[in-house]
């Protein structure tokens, strides 16, 4: 099994912090957000090659990083290229990309560069192989359908199956929230190429929308903690109270 953390990105709205730095090096508690990951991904034995995709005006910093990383798993850095916001791939872009580059064709467990969990990664992993062939993903279950309405909502039928999807709804009819954690079975890695022929969205949101309709996609809820870095107020909000 192979991973990938998505770190092409450009994160306009945390300027100044990142305009000549990237968001998943920022710091949370004395490390980078990245490197949390890492540790995680580190402890998955089926893990034995994680990916770091980030674009050309970030690769150095990556590059450097990757090197000062303690891992006895092989970490690739890989450049998609971009250079600017406007020019993006968008996340699943991103990950068609690396599939594509890379020649990816084993079972690809995908997290967002910004995603901040203090749960294993172990549960959500086991809950997937056992879903496979399906997709899964990785939820957070918010205080309120209020908060909600700044990320992809999802609904769960009874045997956790996605039954419905909706990016940043104004009225959100659940308060479980998809996370930017994916485990996509080797099978199903052809259907990212599928999406980005006919894509009307770059999001990995607008990817699970369409997916939900052509194969069984399901939803694994976390607990613990979790902080999606995507403002000031968030990483803010992270630095006073994650606890690792």
């Amino acid at each position: 099994m192979k991973a990938l953390i998505l770190a092409a990105g450009y994160a306009t709205r945390l300027y100044p912090l990142t305009k000549e730095y990237p968001k998943p090096l920022l710091e949370v508690k004395g490390k980078p957000i990245i490197d949390y990951i890492v540790e995680k991904l580190i402890n998955i034995s089926s893990v034995d090659e994680i990916y770091v995709v980030t674009n050309n005006k970030f690769i150095r910093k990556f590059s450097k990083w990757a090197k000062s990383v303690k891992s006895f798993k092989k970490i690739t850095v890989v450049n998609d290229l971009t250079k600017s916001n406007s020019d993006r791939l968008g996340s699943v872009g991103d990950i068609e990309f690396v599939i594509k580059k890379k020649k990816i064709k084993d079972g690809l467990l995908v997290v967002g560069g910004d995603n901040l969990f203090n749960a294993p990664l172990k549960k959500f992993l086991e809950f997937s192989l056992e879903k496979n062939p399906a997709a899964s993903l990785g939820l957070f279950k918010l205080k309120t359908k209020k908060d909600a309405s700044r990320y992809g909502v999802v609904e769960l039928n009874r045997r956790n199956k996605v039954v419905n999807f909706e990016e940043k709804p104004a009225h959100p009819k659940s308060r479980l929230v998809a996370m930017c954690l994916y485990y996509i079975p080797k099978g199903c890695l052809r259907l990212v190429a599928d999406y980005m022929k006919h894509k009307k969205s770059d999001t990995s949101g607008g990817y699970i929308d369409w997916l939900k309709e052509r194969i069984d996609v399901y939803g694994y809820v976390f607990s613990g903690t979790w902080f999606d870095i995507g403002d000031h107020k968030y990483l803010n909000a992270a630095k006073k109270n994650f606890a690792k």
